[in-house]
């Protein structure tokens, strides 16, 4: 039997993943699941009330996927959500096998010649490190720029409330990407490090290195991602339903005039300086290979 190709897409939230996810969707030989491991995680007490628990119930049919069907009728989820709540008990690592048995059944009957499935679950640091003989596993790590990241998050209306509403972003970027660059570095796998930055402002030459690297041509349709993605998406950013913002990669350059000053400090720091520029602009695009 043929190992199954995972791509893990795996970096900050809010960093063009759901984009990514929907390009990559676009390739003929590619599927996007959207972020899975959210919805395969067994809910905690007292997360009823959220939506991968409620899509073990009623809200199945109801939600949209990005196939265009509601989860419930969804030939990849459709048949996983019916299975999952019984086998919420099962390990991760099986309940995604599940998942990929559903990808690979639907692939078959649409006579697709898939060879990647793609998952983007970024808070995830379980899968890197699974040693599954049947699964080749690969890591796509997406960065955006801090003083793009920081304004992005610092407008939410939970950090306007707090005098300074750069700091906390500014502290969640270093922390988690200085946290998840170890890890990924000290698990084994063959990472390609991706800048949102140059994703948005050069797709074209980022989407062929990147195709490149996982051994597949380059295919055109990943630059228009709304008209011709086949990603069966049903947790992650809104924004995969909206066809405007979805008709090509573009950079959304609005924190250029309103940098914050507690970011362009904390850039005087080497440290910081450095983690940006390797995670987001290195040329040196490749490690563990």
């Amino acid at each position: 039997m043929a190992r199954k190709k995972l791509l893990l897409i795996r970096g900050l939230g809010h960093s063009g993943t759901t984009i990514l996810d929907l390009a990559l969707g676009s390739h003929p030989r590619m599927i996007g699941l959207g972020e899975a491991l959210r919805i395969l995680r067994t809910p905690s007490p007292g997360e009823g009330h959220r939506g991968p628990a409620r899509l073990r119930a009623e809200l199945r049919h109801q939600r949209l996927c990005t196939c265009g069907r509601t989860a419930s009728s969804c030939p990849v989820w459709g048949p996983l959500l019916e299975w999952l709540p019984a086998h919420d008990h099962y390990p991760l690592v099986e309940k995604l096998q599940q998942l990929l048995a559903e990808v690979d059944h639907h692939v078959k009957q649409q006579g697709d010649a898939i060879e990647w499935m793609v998952e983007s679950y970024q808070d995830d640091m379980v899968l890197p490190f699974v040693d599954d003989p049947a699964l080749e596993i690969r890591i796509l790590y997406l960065t955006r720029d801090v003083r793009s990241w920081v304004h992005s998050r610092s407008r939410d209306g939970r950090h306007k409330k707090h005098w300074l509403p750069a700091l906390k972003p500014l502290l969640r970027w270093c922390r988690v990407n200085a946290r998840q660059d170890r890890l990924l570095q000290a698990s084994g796998r063959p990472v390609f490090r991706l800048g949102y930055e140059q994703l948005a402002l050069e797709p074209e030459t980022s989407l062929r290195r990147l195709c490149s690297w996982l051994e597949i041509p380059f295919d055109e349709q990943m630059l228009q991602p709304a008209q011709h993605s086949t990603s069966h998406i049903l947790a992650g950013n809104r924004m995969r339903f909206d066809a405007n913002r979805g008709a090509s990669i573009r950079y959304d350059g609005a924190w250029l005039g309103h940098s914050s000053s507690l970011v362009q400090l904390a850039l005087l720091l080497p440290w910081v300086r450095q983690l940006n520029q390797r995670l987001v602009y290195s040329k040196d695009h490749l490690f563990n290979h």
